[in-house]
């Protein structure tokens, strides 16, 4: 029980989350699901000055059904399709603009494009020309309606079941990742299993610090390789800063660290000859924990943001 409980520690301190834990479990799961409000550039008829007004209503949706917006994962998201059912002028003066809207919304895997849960409202706007009709039927989506809220509560429900049935699969799937030497894909898929799966949270993280002990020693090498190869071919000030630049982007953990650091000693030494100059390339001798966690996270993060899941975020309708 003890083990279990340090590893739930080491877990939480690595995700790095500001996720509070409440005292009871549902308001623990509602707190440590985080959803990205998305909403594709372009949706038929739409305004362009309406996107904005929809983006925050879908964050309100999130914020005030107890679920957190993330900056850093972006796998979960709530977004929106939205259909104009009707339109039309009513008589003056002045002369008004009314739109019918049917709305869905969806929480899904925009990585996946798997969707939890989806619910579509429909609302009513007018004003004086069409850009102000729409976004006046777009503030009539309250995150207090009881079918968004039963919306929220499925999607969120439907997220830690998923974990819950596939989490095996889903570390097994990142390892094989990393055997084709996909670290990032890996560890992106594995930073965004959500805390609320507590079991599959803390094997997952357990899974992370092997492909990125891989990844940081394939790094090493190929950056080790290259700073040689600088520093051999022109052993001036400008090769060994450009060689030592490299060199101390290595990560201390990696294991060709400690050859980075004879390189850079043997640079500084030689600098030190040309011009009497201190080196000020420095291959560290260890890593914050700190810095480890902010570099796993960086990783899951640059990746979630990538082109393929964009691409994704699309078919979810």
């Amino acid at each position: 029980m003890k083990k279990i409980t340090q590893l739930l520690l080491v877990a939480t301190i690595v995700l790095s989350s500001s996720m509070s834990f409440a005292q009871s479990k549902a308001s623990k799961d509602e707190n440590r699901i985080m959803l990205t409000s998305w909403v594709p550039p372009t949706i038929e008829g739409m305004p362009k000055i309406a996107r904005k007004n929809l983006v925050n209503k879908l964050k309100q949706v999130v914020t005030k059904n107890g679920l957190g917006g993330s900056p850093f994962n972006t796998r979960f998201i709530i977004s929106a399709n939205i259909m104009v059912m009707s339109k039309d002028i009513l008589p003056g003066p002045p002369s008004m603009h009314a739109y019918n809207l049917d709305i869905t919304l969806y929480i899904g895997d925009g990585y996946e494009g798997t969707v939890f849960a989806s619910e579509t409202i429909s609302v009513k706007g007018v004003g004086t020309n069409e850009n102000k009709a729409y976004i006046s039927a777009l503030k009539r989506i309250s995150p207090k309606n009881p079918d968004i809220q039963a919306f929220v509560k499925n999607g969120k429900e439907k997220i830690i079941q998923y974990y819950k049935d596939n989490c095996d699969l889903i570390i097994k799937k990142a390892n094989s990742m990393a055997d084709q030497n996909k670290y990032d894909q890996a560890i992106f898929m594995l930073t965004a299993v959500p805390s609320a799966c507590e079991e599959c949270y803390v094997k997952a993280m357990a899974a992370i610090n092997p492909i990125f002990k891989k990844k940081i020693d394939k790094d090493c090498k190929i950056k080790l390789q290259k700073a040689t190869g600088i520093w051999n071919a022109s052993q001036d000030m400008a090769a060994a800063e450009e060689a030592g630049a490299i060199l101390a982007s290595i990560d201390p953990d990696a294991s060709c660290a400690g050859q980075a650091r004879t390189l850079s000693n043997k640079i500084a030494a030689k600098v030190k000859q040309i011009d009497a100059r201190e080196w000020k390339y420095i291959v560290k001798d260890q890593q914050q924990e700190s810095e480890r966690i902010a570099a796993i996270r960086a990783i899951g993060v640059a990746y979630g943001k990538g082109p393929k899941a964009n691409v994704t975020y699309k078919s979810l309708w």
